[in-house]
């Protein structure tokens, strides 16, 4: 096994969602190749979102998950088959999604199925995907001493 490549393997994953949680667009570009697949299956938007490249993937990121969206993605428990300058990955991963303006916490599992492809010597995420374990929606109406007290945007809860 190339541990520095499952190594290189890791990060780009770890950077990939903490680049979507810190809103780094620019960053988070760079861990996916230019012709990456991407499939959230998400109830939450009614159906699933599809991306068929990463301008695709960037510009609605960009757009959905502004400064008003507060998210935290945990990763772990990775699988990782590498062959050559491409490899597989399955990682069990937990989420949160606050969305202050229509006063709702949205919280999800589910397994990741990646490939990845190493470019020029850096390892990238050429497909990336899920379909849910389970995932909650819960008004912050229904639970009156919730509340967001901070966010990194400064923007009201």
């Amino acid at each position: 096994m190339d541990l520095a490549a499952l190594e290189e393997i890791r990060r780009v994953k770890f950077r990939y969602l903490r680049c979507l949680d810190l809103k780094r667009w620019d960053e988070m570009a760079e861990t996916l190749t230019a012709d990456a697949r991407v499939h959230y299956g998400t109830p939450s938007y009614g159906e699933p979102l599809n991306f068929d490249n990463r301008d695709a993937l960037m510009e609605f990121l960009r757009t959905a998950v502004g400064p008003g969206i507060t998210t935290m993605h945990f990763a772990g428990h990775p699988d990782i088959e590498i062959d050559g300058d491409t490899a597989t990955g399955r990682w069990l991963f937990q989420d949160k999604v606050i969305v202050a303006e229509h006063r709702v916490v949205i919280e999800g599992a589910a397994y990741y199925e990646d490939t990845y492809r190493r470019e020029d010597g850096e390892w990238r995420i050429s497909s990336t995907g899920y379909e849910r374990l389970y995932e909650t929606l819960v008004s912050m109406k229904d639970q009156p001493g919730w509340n967001l007290t901070a966010n990194m945007w400064g923007q009201p809860a």
